[in-house]
Protein backbone atom coordinates (compact mmCIF):
# COMPACT_ATOMS: atom_id res chain seq x y z
CA UNK A 1 0.00 0.00 0.00
CA UNK A 2 1.35 3.41 -0.94
CA UNK A 3 2.31 5.91 1.73
CA UNK A 4 3.12 8.74 -0.67
CA UNK A 5 4.29 12.07 0.70
CA UNK A 6 2.81 15.44 -0.35
CA UNK A 7 6.40 16.60 -0.89
CA UNK A 8 7.83 15.57 -4.26
CA UNK A 9 10.85 13.38 -4.90
CA UNK A 10 13.43 15.55 -6.69
CA UNK A 11 15.03 13.60 -9.54
CA UNK A 12 18.20 15.04 -11.06
CA UNK A 13 18.46 13.71 -14.61
CA UNK A 14 15.66 13.19 -17.10
CA UNK A 15 17.04 10.27 -19.14
CA UNK A 16 15.76 6.71 -18.95
CA UNK A 17 16.50 6.17 -15.24
CA UNK A 18 15.01 9.43 -14.01
CA UNK A 19 12.03 9.50 -16.37
CA UNK A 20 10.99 5.92 -15.68
CA UNK A 21 11.35 6.44 -11.93
CA UNK A 22 9.07 9.48 -12.18
CA UNK A 23 6.50 7.46 -14.13
CA UNK A 24 6.61 4.61 -11.63
CA UNK A 25 6.32 6.96 -8.65
CA UNK A 26 3.28 8.61 -10.25
CA UNK A 27 1.63 5.21 -10.58
CA UNK A 28 2.05 4.84 -6.83
CA UNK A 29 0.66 8.32 -6.12
CA UNK A 30 3.99 9.98 -5.35
CA UNK A 31 4.76 13.35 -6.91
CA UNK A 32 8.17 14.11 -8.37
CA UNK A 33 10.07 16.96 -9.99
CA UNK A 34 12.12 15.74 -12.94
CA UNK A 35 15.05 18.05 -13.69
CA UNK A 36 16.90 17.76 -17.00
CA UNK A 37 19.61 20.15 -18.09
CA UNK A 38 19.12 19.60 -21.83
CA UNK A 39 15.36 19.98 -21.80
CA UNK A 40 14.69 16.65 -23.57
CA UNK A 41 12.98 14.26 -21.17
CA UNK A 42 13.02 10.49 -21.57
CA UNK A 43 15.51 9.21 -24.17
CA UNK A 44 18.77 10.41 -22.63
CA UNK A 45 21.98 10.16 -24.65
CA UNK A 46 21.70 6.45 -25.42
CA UNK A 47 18.25 6.60 -27.02
CA UNK A 48 18.45 10.03 -28.66
CA UNK A 49 20.38 8.84 -31.71
CA UNK A 50 18.48 9.43 -34.99
CA UNK A 51 20.22 6.52 -36.76
CA UNK A 52 18.39 3.24 -37.18
CA UNK A 53 21.82 1.60 -37.51
CA UNK A 54 22.24 2.18 -33.76
CA UNK A 55 20.47 -0.88 -32.38
CA UNK A 56 19.55 -2.02 -28.90
CA UNK A 57 22.03 -4.38 -27.29
CA UNK A 58 19.19 -6.38 -25.71
CA UNK A 59 16.36 -8.16 -27.53
CA UNK A 60 13.15 -6.15 -27.73
CA UNK A 61 11.20 -8.73 -25.75
CA UNK A 62 13.43 -8.11 -22.73
CA UNK A 63 13.40 -4.30 -22.86
CA UNK A 64 10.18 -3.43 -21.06
CA UNK A 65 10.59 -0.40 -18.82
CA UNK A 66 8.10 -1.90 -16.37
CA UNK A 67 9.03 -4.85 -14.17
CA UNK A 68 5.53 -6.33 -13.94
CA UNK A 69 4.73 -5.91 -17.66
CA UNK A 70 7.57 -7.77 -19.44
CA UNK A 71 6.00 -7.41 -22.91
CA UNK A 72 5.37 -3.67 -22.61
CA UNK A 73 7.96 -2.55 -25.17
CA UNK A 74 7.23 -5.41 -27.57
CA UNK A 75 3.52 -4.56 -27.42
CA UNK A 76 4.32 -0.87 -28.00
CA UNK A 77 6.28 -1.81 -31.13
CA UNK A 78 3.37 -3.90 -32.38
CA UNK A 79 1.04 -0.93 -31.99
CA UNK A 80 3.26 1.90 -33.21
CA UNK A 81 5.95 0.31 -35.40
CA UNK A 82 4.70 -3.11 -36.52
CA UNK A 83 7.54 -3.41 -39.06
CA UNK A 84 9.94 -3.62 -36.09
CA UNK A 85 7.71 -5.78 -33.89
CA UNK A 86 10.08 -8.70 -33.40
CA UNK A 87 10.46 -9.63 -29.74
CA UNK A 88 13.63 -11.59 -30.55
CA UNK A 89 15.10 -8.78 -32.65
CA UNK A 90 17.18 -5.73 -31.77
CA UNK A 91 15.10 -2.65 -32.49
CA UNK A 92 16.61 0.75 -33.34
CA UNK A 93 17.48 2.69 -30.21
CA UNK A 94 15.64 5.65 -31.71
CA UNK A 95 12.37 3.76 -31.31
CA UNK A 96 13.17 2.88 -27.73
CA UNK A 97 13.65 6.57 -27.02
CA UNK A 98 10.17 7.23 -28.41
CA UNK A 99 8.80 4.43 -26.23
CA UNK A 100 10.35 5.94 -23.09
CA UNK A 101 8.97 9.38 -24.01
CA UNK A 102 5.52 7.87 -24.58
CA UNK A 103 5.58 6.10 -21.24
CA UNK A 104 6.56 9.31 -19.44
CA UNK A 105 3.81 11.26 -21.21
CA UNK A 106 1.33 8.49 -20.44
CA UNK A 107 2.20 8.72 -16.76
CA UNK A 108 1.64 12.47 -16.82
CA UNK A 109 -1.74 12.07 -18.54
CA UNK A 110 -2.93 9.30 -16.23
CA UNK A 111 -1.76 11.03 -13.06
CA UNK A 112 -2.14 14.80 -13.58
CA UNK A 113 0.11 16.99 -11.48
CA UNK A 114 2.30 14.20 -10.15
CA UNK A 115 5.18 14.70 -12.60
CA UNK A 116 6.65 18.17 -13.00
CA UNK A 117 9.28 18.68 -15.70
CA UNK A 118 11.90 21.31 -15.04
CA UNK A 119 14.67 22.35 -17.45
CA UNK A 120 17.85 23.48 -15.73
CA UNK A 121 21.21 22.48 -14.30
CA UNK A 122 21.56 21.52 -10.65
CA UNK A 123 24.63 23.11 -9.05
CA UNK A 124 24.15 22.16 -5.40
CA UNK A 125 22.30 19.78 -3.09
CA UNK A 126 21.32 21.26 0.26
CA UNK A 127 19.53 18.93 2.61
CA UNK A 128 16.47 17.66 0.76
CA UNK A 129 16.58 20.48 -1.78
CA UNK A 130 18.52 21.24 -4.95
CA UNK A 131 19.71 24.59 -6.25
CA UNK A 132 19.76 25.44 -9.96
CA UNK A 133 22.12 27.75 -11.84
CA UNK A 134 19.53 30.55 -11.82
CA UNK A 135 19.31 30.34 -8.04
CA UNK A 136 15.95 28.56 -7.98
CA UNK A 137 15.55 26.14 -5.11
CA UNK A 138 13.46 22.96 -5.37
CA UNK A 139 12.42 21.33 -2.09
CA UNK A 140 11.52 17.66 -1.82
CA UNK A 141 11.21 14.71 0.51
CA UNK A 142 14.29 13.09 -1.08
CA UNK A 143 16.77 13.69 -3.88
CA UNK A 144 17.65 11.03 -6.46
CA UNK A 145 20.74 11.47 -8.62
CA UNK A 146 19.98 9.83 -11.98
CA UNK A 147 22.53 11.71 -14.06
CA UNK A 148 23.34 8.88 -16.49
CA UNK A 149 26.64 8.42 -18.30
CA UNK A 150 28.96 11.44 -18.56
CA UNK A 151 31.08 12.04 -21.65
CA UNK A 152 34.56 10.48 -21.98
CA UNK A 153 37.43 12.31 -20.29
CA UNK A 154 40.56 10.64 -21.63
CA UNK A 155 41.25 13.08 -24.48
CA UNK A 156 39.34 16.12 -23.24
CA UNK A 157 42.28 18.48 -23.83
CA UNK A 158 43.62 17.10 -27.09
CA UNK A 159 43.01 20.09 -29.35
CA UNK A 160 40.89 20.74 -32.44
CA UNK A 161 41.73 17.45 -34.17
CA UNK A 162 40.47 15.45 -31.20
CA UNK A 163 36.79 14.59 -30.86
CA UNK A 164 36.50 14.48 -27.08
CA UNK A 165 32.73 13.89 -26.99
CA UNK A 166 31.57 11.57 -29.78
CA UNK A 167 27.93 12.24 -28.83
CA UNK A 168 28.08 16.00 -29.35
CA UNK A 169 25.67 17.13 -32.05
CA UNK A 170 27.05 16.86 -35.61
CA UNK A 171 30.64 16.52 -34.37
CA UNK A 172 31.35 13.50 -36.60
CA UNK A 173 30.33 15.41 -39.74
CA UNK A 174 33.78 17.04 -39.60
CA UNK A 175 35.28 13.71 -40.66
CA UNK A 176 35.57 13.65 -44.46
CA UNK A 177 34.69 10.47 -46.40
CA UNK A 178 38.34 9.67 -47.16
CA UNK A 179 39.78 10.52 -43.71
CA UNK A 180 41.50 7.87 -41.63
CA UNK A 181 40.79 8.02 -37.91
CA UNK A 182 42.31 6.93 -34.62
CA UNK A 183 39.96 5.75 -31.88
CA UNK A 184 40.69 5.51 -28.17
CA UNK A 185 38.79 2.50 -26.88
CA UNK A 186 37.36 -0.52 -28.67
CA UNK A 187 34.02 -0.99 -26.92
CA UNK A 188 30.39 -0.10 -27.56
CA UNK A 189 31.04 3.61 -28.09
CA UNK A 190 33.57 2.78 -30.81
CA UNK A 191 30.97 0.57 -32.51
CA UNK A 192 28.41 3.39 -32.47
CA UNK A 193 30.93 5.86 -33.91
CA UNK A 194 31.85 3.52 -36.77
CA UNK A 195 28.18 2.96 -37.59
CA UNK A 196 27.51 6.71 -37.57
CA UNK A 197 30.47 7.36 -39.88
CA UNK A 198 29.36 4.58 -42.22
CA UNK A 199 25.90 6.15 -42.40
CA UNK A 200 27.37 9.46 -43.60
CA UNK A 201 29.42 7.81 -46.38
CA UNK A 202 32.77 7.47 -44.66
CA UNK A 203 35.12 5.04 -46.42
CA UNK A 204 38.42 5.60 -44.62
CA UNK A 205 40.29 3.35 -42.22
CA UNK A 206 40.06 3.23 -38.43
CA UNK A 207 42.67 2.12 -35.91
CA UNK A 208 41.30 1.50 -32.42
CA UNK A 209 43.61 1.37 -29.42
CA UNK A 210 42.64 -0.14 -26.08
CA UNK A 211 44.45 -1.69 -23.15
CA UNK A 212 43.53 -5.27 -24.12
CA UNK A 213 42.57 -4.92 -27.77
CA UNK A 214 39.23 -6.68 -27.23
CA UNK A 215 36.10 -6.12 -29.32
CA UNK A 216 32.50 -6.59 -28.08
CA UNK A 217 31.09 -10.03 -28.77
CA UNK A 218 27.78 -10.49 -30.58
CA UNK A 219 24.56 -12.12 -29.45
CA UNK A 220 23.68 -15.47 -30.96
CA UNK A 221 20.81 -15.92 -33.43
CA UNK A 222 18.38 -16.57 -30.56
CA UNK A 223 18.24 -15.98 -26.83
CA UNK A 224 20.51 -18.37 -24.95
CA UNK A 225 18.93 -20.14 -22.00
CA UNK A 226 20.76 -19.36 -18.75
CA UNK A 227 22.95 -22.15 -17.44
CA UNK A 228 22.54 -23.40 -13.88
CA UNK A 229 25.95 -22.52 -12.52
CA UNK A 230 27.93 -24.87 -10.31
CA UNK A 231 28.65 -23.77 -6.72
CA UNK A 232 32.34 -23.57 -7.61
CA UNK A 233 31.49 -20.82 -10.11
CA UNK A 234 29.83 -18.73 -7.40
CA UNK A 235 31.91 -19.13 -4.23
CA UNK A 236 35.52 -19.47 -3.23
CA UNK A 237 38.63 -17.84 -4.61
CA UNK A 238 38.17 -15.70 -7.72
CA UNK A 239 40.68 -17.71 -9.75
CA UNK A 240 38.85 -20.97 -8.95
CA UNK A 241 35.51 -19.43 -9.97
CA UNK A 242 37.08 -18.28 -13.22
CA UNK A 243 38.41 -21.78 -13.94
CA UNK A 244 34.94 -23.24 -13.43
CA UNK A 245 33.32 -20.58 -15.61
CA UNK A 246 35.80 -21.27 -18.42
CA UNK A 247 35.11 -24.99 -18.23
CA UNK A 248 31.35 -24.41 -18.30
CA UNK A 249 31.77 -22.04 -21.26
CA UNK A 250 33.75 -24.68 -23.13
CA UNK A 251 31.16 -27.38 -22.42
CA UNK A 252 27.92 -25.39 -22.74
CA UNK A 253 28.74 -22.13 -24.55
CA UNK A 254 29.91 -18.84 -23.07
CA UNK A 255 26.62 -17.05 -23.77
CA UNK A 256 24.71 -19.49 -21.57
CA UNK A 257 27.26 -19.00 -18.80
CA UNK A 258 26.90 -15.21 -18.99
CA UNK A 259 23.10 -15.54 -18.92
CA UNK A 260 23.47 -17.69 -15.81
CA UNK A 261 25.45 -14.96 -14.10
CA UNK A 262 23.17 -12.14 -15.18
CA UNK A 263 20.39 -12.37 -12.53
CA UNK A 264 22.83 -12.88 -9.65
CA UNK A 265 25.63 -10.47 -10.61
CA UNK A 266 24.41 -7.79 -8.22
CA UNK A 267 24.35 -10.23 -5.29
CA UNK A 268 27.80 -11.56 -6.12
CA UNK A 269 29.18 -8.03 -6.33
CA UNK A 270 27.58 -7.00 -3.04
CA UNK A 271 28.98 -10.10 -1.33
CA UNK A 272 32.51 -9.63 -2.70
CA UNK A 273 35.23 -8.16 -0.51
CA UNK A 274 36.97 -4.97 -1.56
CA UNK A 275 40.06 -7.02 -2.38
CA UNK A 276 38.01 -9.31 -4.65
CA UNK A 277 36.38 -6.36 -6.37
CA UNK A 278 39.79 -4.83 -6.94
CA UNK A 279 41.18 -8.01 -8.50
CA UNK A 280 38.13 -8.30 -10.73
CA UNK A 281 38.48 -4.71 -11.93
CA UNK A 282 42.22 -5.02 -12.56
CA UNK A 283 42.28 -8.37 -14.30
CA UNK A 284 38.85 -9.56 -15.46
CA UNK A 285 36.79 -6.49 -16.23
CA UNK A 286 37.74 -6.14 -19.94
CA UNK A 287 36.74 -9.74 -20.65
CA UNK A 288 33.57 -9.40 -18.60
CA UNK A 289 32.54 -6.26 -20.49
CA UNK A 290 32.95 -7.67 -24.01
CA UNK A 291 31.05 -10.87 -23.17
CA UNK A 292 28.39 -9.36 -20.93
CA UNK A 293 27.50 -6.23 -22.97
CA UNK A 294 27.01 -7.79 -26.38
CA UNK A 295 26.00 -6.25 -29.69
CA UNK A 296 23.26 -7.30 -32.11
CA UNK A 297 24.26 -10.06 -34.56
CA UNK A 298 23.85 -7.75 -37.56
CA UNK A 299 26.16 -5.19 -35.92
CA UNK A 300 28.69 -7.93 -35.25
CA UNK A 301 28.58 -8.84 -38.94
CA UNK A 302 29.24 -5.19 -39.84
CA UNK A 303 32.33 -5.16 -37.62
CA UNK A 304 33.55 -8.39 -39.18
CA UNK A 305 33.19 -6.83 -42.64
CA UNK A 306 35.25 -3.79 -41.64
CA UNK A 307 37.95 -6.04 -40.19
CA UNK A 308 38.02 -8.28 -43.26
CA UNK A 309 38.27 -5.28 -45.59
CA UNK A 310 41.20 -3.86 -43.64
CA UNK A 311 39.23 -0.76 -42.72
CA UNK A 312 39.32 -1.53 -39.00
CA UNK A 313 42.31 -2.68 -36.99
CA UNK A 314 42.59 -3.01 -33.22
CA UNK A 315 45.79 -2.60 -31.23
CA UNK A 316 46.45 -3.38 -27.58
CA UNK A 317 48.58 -1.01 -25.56
CA UNK A 318 48.87 1.91 -23.19
CA UNK A 319 48.42 5.48 -24.37
CA UNK A 320 51.40 7.67 -23.56
CA UNK A 321 50.61 10.98 -25.24
CA UNK A 322 48.29 12.69 -27.73
CA UNK A 323 49.73 15.50 -29.84
CA UNK A 324 47.45 17.47 -32.14
CA UNK A 325 48.61 19.62 -35.05
CA UNK A 326 46.69 21.73 -37.54
CA UNK A 327 45.89 18.89 -39.96
CA UNK A 328 46.54 15.71 -37.97
CA UNK A 329 46.86 14.15 -34.54
CA UNK A 330 49.55 11.76 -33.32
CA UNK A 331 49.02 9.08 -30.72
CA UNK A 332 52.05 7.71 -28.92
CA UNK A 333 51.56 4.35 -27.23
CA UNK A 334 53.35 1.40 -25.71
CA UNK A 335 52.17 -1.85 -27.26
CA UNK A 336 51.46 -4.92 -25.12
CA UNK A 337 54.92 -6.32 -25.89
CA UNK A 338 56.61 -3.13 -24.67
CA UNK A 339 57.34 -1.62 -28.10
CA UNK A 340 56.88 2.12 -28.47
CA UNK A 341 54.63 3.01 -31.39
CA UNK A 342 53.42 6.23 -33.00
CA UNK A 343 50.16 6.47 -34.96
CA UNK A 344 48.91 9.48 -36.94
CA UNK A 345 45.64 10.36 -38.66
CA UNK A 346 43.54 13.44 -39.44
CA UNK A 347 41.28 12.72 -36.44
CA UNK A 348 41.31 11.05 -33.03
CA UNK A 349 37.97 10.16 -31.42
CA UNK A 350 37.67 9.43 -27.71
CA UNK A 351 35.53 6.31 -27.29
CA UNK A 352 36.91 5.25 -23.91
CA UNK A 353 33.44 5.20 -22.39
CA UNK A 354 31.71 7.20 -19.67
CA UNK A 355 34.01 9.47 -17.69
CA UNK A 356 32.57 8.75 -14.25
CA UNK A 357 34.55 10.65 -11.62
CA UNK A 358 32.46 11.49 -8.58
CA UNK A 359 35.46 13.09 -6.91
CA UNK A 360 35.85 15.62 -9.74
CA UNK A 361 32.25 16.32 -10.82
CA UNK A 362 31.26 19.57 -9.03
CA UNK A 363 27.91 18.33 -7.73
CA UNK A 364 29.21 15.14 -6.11
CA UNK A 365 32.63 16.55 -5.22
CA UNK A 366 30.88 19.08 -2.98
CA UNK A 367 29.02 16.26 -1.24
CA UNK A 368 32.29 14.44 -0.62
CA UNK A 369 34.02 17.57 0.63
CA UNK A 370 31.22 18.24 3.12
CA UNK A 371 31.26 14.66 4.42
CA UNK A 372 27.74 13.93 3.22
CA UNK A 373 29.17 11.39 0.76
CA UNK A 374 32.32 9.34 0.29
CA UNK A 375 34.01 7.64 -2.63
CA UNK A 376 33.73 3.83 -2.72
CA UNK A 377 36.93 1.88 -2.13
CA UNK A 378 36.71 0.59 -5.71
CA UNK A 379 36.95 4.15 -7.01
CA UNK A 380 33.92 3.57 -9.25
CA UNK A 381 31.78 6.30 -7.72
CA UNK A 382 29.94 7.28 -4.57
CA UNK A 383 29.65 4.67 -1.84
CA UNK A 384 26.07 3.46 -1.43
CA UNK A 385 24.20 0.96 0.69
CA UNK A 386 22.09 -1.89 -0.69
CA UNK A 387 19.12 0.46 -1.10
CA UNK A 388 21.08 2.97 -3.17
CA UNK A 389 21.35 5.49 -0.32
CA UNK A 390 24.47 7.65 -0.26
CA UNK A 391 26.80 6.82 2.64
CA UNK A 392 28.23 9.66 4.69
CA UNK A 393 31.94 9.89 5.46
CA UNK A 394 31.28 7.94 8.69
CA UNK A 395 29.39 5.20 6.81
CA UNK A 396 25.89 6.23 7.91
CA UNK A 397 23.25 6.05 5.13
CA UNK A 398 21.50 9.24 4.06
CA UNK A 399 17.77 8.55 4.03
CA UNK A 400 17.08 11.50 1.71
CA UNK A 401 19.80 11.10 -0.95
CA UNK A 402 19.86 8.25 -3.49
CA UNK A 403 21.75 7.33 -6.67
CA UNK A 404 20.11 5.50 -9.57
CA UNK A 405 21.40 4.12 -12.86
CA UNK A 406 24.99 4.10 -14.18
CA UNK A 407 26.40 6.37 -11.42
CA UNK A 408 25.45 3.64 -8.89
CA UNK A 409 27.87 1.09 -10.36
CA UNK A 410 30.17 1.11 -7.30
CA UNK A 411 27.36 -0.46 -5.27
CA UNK A 412 25.67 -2.70 -7.83
CA UNK A 413 28.21 -3.08 -10.69
CA UNK A 414 25.62 -4.06 -13.32
CA UNK A 415 23.45 -0.95 -13.44
CA UNK A 416 23.73 0.16 -17.06
CA UNK A 417 21.35 -2.07 -19.05
CA UNK A 418 17.60 -1.49 -18.92
CA UNK A 419 16.74 -4.86 -17.27
CA UNK A 420 19.11 -4.02 -14.38
CA UNK A 421 18.00 -0.39 -13.98
CA UNK A 422 14.38 -1.54 -14.12
CA UNK A 423 14.93 -3.66 -11.01
CA UNK A 424 16.53 -0.74 -9.18
CA UNK A 425 13.63 1.55 -10.15
CA UNK A 426 11.17 -0.94 -8.70
CA UNK A 427 13.12 -1.27 -5.45
CA UNK A 428 13.55 2.49 -5.10
CA UNK A 429 9.88 3.12 -5.81
CA UNK A 430 8.94 0.73 -3.02
CA UNK A 431 11.27 2.51 -0.62
CA UNK A 432 10.09 6.01 -1.51
CA UNK A 433 6.38 5.20 -1.31
CA UNK A 434 6.06 2.71 1.55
Amino acid sequence: MSNASPLPVVIVGGGFSGAMLAARLAERGQASVLIEQGGVFGPGVAYSTPLDAHRLNVRAGRMSAVADRPADFADWLTTHHPDQADADGFAPRRLYGLYVSDRLAGGEAAHPGLIQRLTGAVVAIQGQAVVLTDGARVEGRAVVLATGNPTPRTAADGGGRVVADPWASDVLTRVRPEDDILILGAGLTMVDVLLALQAQGWRGRATAVSRRGLLPRAHGPRHDAPLDLLPSALTGHLSARLATARRLARDHGWRRVMEGYRPITRDLWRAASEAERGRFLRHLRPWWDVHRHRIAPEIGAELDSLLAAGRLSVRAGRIQAVQAADASVTLRMTARGGEAQSLSAPWLIDCTGPGHDAAAAPLTAALVASGRARIAASGLGLDLDEDGRVLHADGAPDSTLYVLGPPARAAFWETVAVPDIRQRIEALTERLTA
